[in-house]
């Protein structure tokens, strides 16, 4: 549906320029837009390429394992289903440092995984569980610490100062982060204080 709709509105958009006689705009615009397209992807891929290898060089040095074990008392009370021990919970965490690092590619197959296991502690079913949603509202909102696809976006526009969004962004994430485990905790409380009601 996404796809035809996409489809859809460049047809309508091109149809629309023939009309009006714009065409020779609409080529230019499509060009440099794929030129600015590639610009930003070389800026993007050299500033994550930099940070996947410092988490590399960290995870080979036990780094992220000692940061894993160090949230692993808080994943656990946010996780009260999953047993200790499930891989889920080591998926979870690593979802977590990677999104506090600003890595949402490298957390992208951890948070997939993650899921995975979550759906089968759920026996399977499609119906989202309580760790599902939880896991779900903490990675949408989640904690970041360096912003490093945000800061390779304003290196690459020639920012002077491409690192000051740090101390904003850390702020910003964690309050998120916080408002969305409390909202969860609620609907969740709201859910069994219904579900106990005769």
């Amino acid at each position: 549906m996404v796809n035809l709709i996409w489809v859809m509105m460049a047809v309508i958009g091109i149809a629309f320029a023939a009309a009006n006689g714009t065409m020779e705009e609409v080529n230019k615009a499509v060009f440099e837009s794929a030129k600015e397209a590639v610009t930003i992807s070389i800026g993007m891929i050299s500033i994550l390429v930099f940070w996947l290898g410092l988490m590399a060089i960290a995870e080979r040095a036990g780094l992220l394992h000692k940061v894993a074990r160090l949230f692993m008392p808080v994943v656990r009370r946010l996780f009260p289903e999953v047993p200790p021990g499930h891989p889920a919970l080591g998926y979870i965490v690593s979802n977590m440092v990677a999104n506090m690092f600003g890595l949402g590619n490298a957390a992208t197959p951890m948070g997939i995984k993650a899921m995975e296991q979550l759906k089968r502690l759920n026996g399977g079913s499609d119906e989202a569980s309580r760790s599902m949603v939880t896991f779900l509202a903490i990675n949408t909102s989640s904690i970041t610490l360096i912003p490093a696809t945000v800061i390779s976006i304003r290196m690459t526009y020639g920012s002077a100062s491409p690192g000051e969004i740090i101390g904003t962004t850390v702020v910003a994430s964690t309050v998120s982060t916080i408002g969305a485990v409390l909202i969860d905790r609620y609907y969740y409380w709201k859910r069994m204080r219904k579900g106990r009601k005769p």
